[in-house]
């Protein structure tokens, strides 16, 4: 019996830099076990990070437990396979949670920022958004910055943070959600930002700051780059391809010659 032996590939040392799917050699024509299995696993884990239910209550507790307060509501999608089906269902307030974000904005004067935080395509990525505000929220009301209450969404898509922050009155709005998972970035959380949020608003007119997990750009790490560039988008008095990201990096001196 002919035994087939497993061949590992030339650039094996190359997997030490990146989590891409590279050098996993063979065995015969075909892949080695152990990675078929691996991409099963990463495969099966993107699909619950789309499917397994958000709790919105739990990460509202959390979120008050930091000092804020919080307003929880829904998109018109009335439940998780609509959302994926009607991606524009997502991109709007259910009739219920309008009325109820316009009663409460009624009065209120006008805020620098809303933050929105959202389950977005990656209930998983969840876990990043407290430890994120943790950072990010007090450098915020250090320098003065007049907050709405942080807006718990469900069933949201990134366009929602534009009729939350019309309804608010808001300079900026951010939505901090959950990215279409990869394999093997299953928890990867979105951070977009618009100045003058109001429907209609393109993707050209955001930012975004993507990868944000501990095997990426850490929530600590990307809460001081989100407050740099919210500082300057209000600076500035504009967002999207206008504004770009000279967050200076640690270590490194910028020179102007």
């Amino acid at each position: 019996m002919e035994t087939i032996s497993h061949t590992p590939d030339p650039w094996t040392g190359l997997r030490t830099l990146t989590e891409a799917r590279i050098a996993l050699g063979r065995t015969g024509g075909s892949l080695p076990t152990a990675e078929v299995l691996d991409f099963r696993l990463d495969h099966a884990a993107a699909r619950d990070a789309v499917l397994t239910p958000f709790d919105p209550t739990a990460l509202a507790d959390e979120i008050l437990a930091l000092g804020t307060g919080v307003f929880t509501v829904t998109s018109a999608a009335a439940n998780r396979a609509q959302y994926l089906q009607r991606p524009d269902s997502g991109r709007q307030l259910s009739a219920g949670s309008r009325a109820a974000l316009t009663d409460f904005a009624a009065g209120r004067p006008p805020v620098d920022l809303v933050i929105i935080a959202a389950d977005g395509l990656s209930t998983q990525a969840v876990r990043q958004i407290v430890p994120l505000l943790r950072g990010l929220l007090p450098a915020l009301q250090g320098a003065g910055w007049e907050l709405a209450p942080v807006i718990v969404a469900s069933q949201a898509r990134v366009a929602l943070q534009d009729e939350i922050g019309n309804l608010l009155q808001a300079r900026l709005s951010l939505i901090l959600l959950g990215e279409r998972p990869g394999l093997g970035s299953a928890d990867s959380l979105g951070a977009y930002f618009t100045w003058a949020p109001r429907p209609g608003r393109s993707d050209a007119e955001r930012n975004c700051l993507s990868n944000i997990r501990a095997a990426g750009l850490p929530p600590a790490a990307a809460a001081v780059r989100l407050f740099h560039l919210l500082t300057e988008s209000r600076r500035r008095g504009l967002s999207g391809t206008s504004l770009k990201d000279e967050t200076p990096l640690p270590g490194l001196q910028h020179r102007r010659d």
